[in-house]
């Protein structure tokens, strides 16, 4: 069956979820669970009618377009200028603190457990799975009970941390590549990265500041009618990234700071684009974990094997407990808010989207088991983190 019979399954999925999303809210049953849940059984008894493939133009476009969104509308969330006031408390000290240490230690275990992996094996693995995805368990964010600053940590964290690691994983991915499809033919891996790192950034605040201000000026003069306010999220995000990489920087680096520094003040106006940008995000990403469910998981599942187990469960649990308890020591927080906030570190939408990118750019062969664990690190954490949240989140009444 063709790609694009996933959007349709896709659709009808989002609408019949859509029917009990309230009673899924106050359930330990979410949204992520239910996608990823049906594309495995899909693809375990769907009779052959599937035959979608990870590294097929439409995942990867999708895919793409998926991050795009999220990181313009990540960056937007916090303007350049209140990033200090928010890196103040406990999201500073997760982002600055926590998540280098996370990284660090995901690639000490690493050596530990899969000695035969080369470095930059092991360092992407480690990055993929460092940062985190609150919609994972939306019954923390949303909760009246859970302390604001513990849950505006955790959101803040989750907003920034994938475009944080997004630097790092790009020179693991040129450095694996060698030559490859990553690089281009004329130029050596370190030129490349040199020109992502600095070209990205520097379009990436012309379309936000320029894009912003026009935004601004058309709403001013009463110009612009509120549709294409909402429309302007993805216009931007889609022209930083875009031109950003005609020139070979790198485009997402570029769609993350476009919003960052995105010079829209009229308040309203700004909500609006935020708003309409995490919807379509949240469209996208549904549509990722049901391709999580049914392409990932089945094309990986076997090279599962004890070492891929207990790296796994260590990523959900050491790897990420560890660095969160040493970055909040000497906060005014109970033992029990420092665990959940270290428990609430799930593994989603960022790691598959950089997966798929990654299969993407470099393919799958030889890659199998470091992909394979990736995999298995963010199938156990939708379920173990989605099926907590809600008890959890009650221990705070």
């Amino acid at each position: 069956m063709h790609d694009h019979h996933a959007l349709i399954l896709t659709s009808v999925l989002i609408f019949i979820f859509g029917l009990v999303s309230k009673l899924s809210a106050r359930s330990i049953f979410t949204a992520p669970m239910f996608f990823v849940a049906v594309g495995i059984m899909i693809s375990s008894f769907g009779l052959g009618l599937f035959h979608i493939k990870a590294d097929t133009q439409m995942v990867k476009f999708v895919a793409e377009l998926t991050l795009i969104i999220i990181l313009f509308v990540d960056g937007s969330l916090l303007k350049l200028t209140h990033l200090k006031d928010a890196l103040s408390g406990i999201s500073g000290r997760l982002l600055l603190i926590g998540l280098p240490l996370t990284a660090i230690l995901g690639s000490l275990f690493g050596i530990l457990i899969f000695p035969e992996w080369g470095v930059w094996s092991i360092l992407l693995l480690a990055l993929i799975l460092s940062p985190t995805d609150a919609a994972l368990g939306q019954a923390v964010v949303k909760s009246e009970v859970v302390p604001d600053e513990i849950k505006q940590g955790i959101s803040i964290e989750s907003g920034l941390n994938d475009g944080m690691v997004l630097p790092p994983i790009l020179i693991c991915i040129a450095a694996l590549a060698q030559g490859g499809t990553a690089l281009p033919n004329d130029q050596n891996w370190l030129q490349y990265i040199i020109l992502q790192l600095t070209l990205g950034p520097i379009v990436g605040v012309i379309i936000g500041h320029f894009g912003g201000k026009a935004i601004d000026f058309a709403c001013s003069n009463n110009w612009m009618e509120s549709t294409f306010q909402r429309l302007s999220c993805l216009s931007l995000a889609i022209l930083a990234f875009s031109f950003a990489e005609a020139v070979q920087g790198n485009g997402f680096i570029a769609a993350f700071v476009a919003g960052l520094t995105l010079s829209v003040n009229n308040r309203i106006v700004r909500d609006r684009i935020q708003e309409f940008g995490e919807a379509e995000g949240q469209l996208l990403s549904l549509f990722i974990f049901l391709i999580f469910g049914l392409v990932a998981v089945p094309a990986f599942i076997s090279y599962w094997d004890l070492s891929s187990i207990v790296y796994a469960i260590l990523s959900l649990t050491v790897i990420r407990m560890l660095p969160v308890a040493i970055c909040l020591m000497g906060f005014k927080l109970n033992m029990y808010s420092k665990l959940f906030i270290g428990w609430f570190g799930p593994r989603g939408i960022a790691s598959i989207l950089y997966l798929l990118i990654v299969i993407g750019d470099i393919g799958t062969e030889g890659h199998e088991d470091v992909l394979s664990v990736i995999v298995l690190t963010v199938l156990i954490s939708i379920f173990a983190h989605g099926i907590s949240a809600l008890p959890m989140t009650n221990k705070f009444r």
